[in-house]
């Protein structure tokens, strides 16, 4: 337990900073998830809108730092890549 009135400050920061992050992270998955859910499912036009919003959502994240910028694009980008294999498919 913290003995200084800035440790004890810093523990409750870090707890608030903690609790934010997982709520991000898991708001991430499951939109991740959703889009996965679309394309399963074959529907483009929810697929597409989805992955607008996780879009956003995923780099919004990014930007406050709770996931490295790099992880945000590399998660976009695989989502990406797999809606527009199901915008071939559905096409063809």
């Amino acid at each position: 337990m913290a003995n200084h009135k800035s440790a004890i400050k810093r523990m409750r920061q870090n707890e608030k900073r903690r609790q934010r992050n997982r709520a991000r992270k898991t708001r991430i998955k499951n939109l991740i998830k959703a889009v996965h859910q679309a394309i399963e499912e074959k529907s483009l036009e929810k697929a597409e809108e989805r992955l607008r919003l996780a879009q956003k959502i995923i780099d919004r994240t990014a930007a406050k730092g709770t996931i490295h910028h790099r992880n945000a694009a590399r998660k976009i980008s695989r989502l990406m890549k797999k809606v527009s294999l199901l915008k071939k498919a559905v096409g063809a």
